[in-house]
């Protein structure tokens, strides 16, 4: 059995964002992470490994630095990392991230591929779907629970408030909440061995029935008309009543305010 997983560094939100002239994210000069739903397609992805003696890649598109989450993942138990990039794919946004993604999947052999739900820079959820879509085959979203029975995946669907159980004939590709399970820590033998492993490097020239009007800013529909750090926010305004006055000056301004 054979198991891609694609996970996404990501901007670490504690040390703050900066953007280039054209609205993208600097992602060069970013403290990074490895996005946390995709981690947990991960850790999934290791435990059907253990079950099943799977095979596990790694799959993630981005700048040279990527390589540090690819070897976060081998660290953690996955047997090969591919980073995909190219100055050509800078300023991808959905579309042009799953249609590069699509074309360096389709060099591979699998029968499941696991994404994360969705990426903490973006939120969008799209990747994956849109991944599944590139390649013909079905997609399972949102799920909490992930098995194999034979030559099908049974997927536990998170769903409002309750869940759906989805089967579904591999190849497949399922997303994974964060939720999905806990992630496990690297291992000091296995950081080493990660880090003395070969990452395999794939450019423009390696992504297989790729049209180039659909990578990159140039192949992305999707058009920033501003990006910006945080706002902050004014002080507010600031009264001081007695408690009688306090209420209704309180009922009076949700009423202004259309709240009551």
């Amino acid at each position: 059995m054979k198991i891609v997983v694609c996970v996404k560094q990501v901007p670490d939100t504690k040390g703050g964002v900066k953007f280039n002239p054209d609205g993208t994210l600097d992602r060069g000069a970013l403290l990074t992470i490895m996005n946390p739903d995709d981690k947990a397609g991960l850790e999934a992805a290791l435990r059907l490994k253990e079950e099943h003696g799977a095979e596990v890649t790694v799959v993630t598109m981005g700048l040279p630095k990527a390589d540090e989450v690819l070897r976060e993942a081998m660290a953690m138990g996955a047997d090969k990392g591919i980073l995909v990039t190219d100055r050509v794919l800078g300023g991808a946004d959905t579309w042009a991230t799953s249609t590069t993604l699509a074309g360096a999947i389709r060099n591979l052999d699998y029968d499941l591929i696991i994404t994360g739900r969705q990426a903490i820079d973006g939120d969008t959820a799209q990747v994956g779907p849109q991944i599944s879509e590139h390649l013909d085959i079905p997609v399972i979203s949102y799920a909490e629970d992930i098995k194999i029975e034979g030559d099908s995946v049974i997927v536990q669907r998170q769903y409002e408030d309750r869940y759906h159980v989805l089967k579904a004939k591999m190849p497949c590709l399922v997303t994974a909440l964060a939720e999905l399970n806990e992630p496990r820590y690297m291992t000091p033998g296995g950081i080493f061995d990660a880090y003395d492993a070969e990452v395999t490097v794939w450019g423009r020239k390696d992504l297989k029935d790729v049209d180039d009007s659909n990578i990159g800013l140039a192949g992305s529909p999707t058009k920033i008309a501003k990006a910006s750090d945080k706002v902050r926010k004014g002080a507010g305004e600031k009264v001081t009543l007695d408690p009688e006055e306090a209420v209704d000056y309180i009922m009076d301004k949700l009423a202004e305010k259309h709240v009551i």
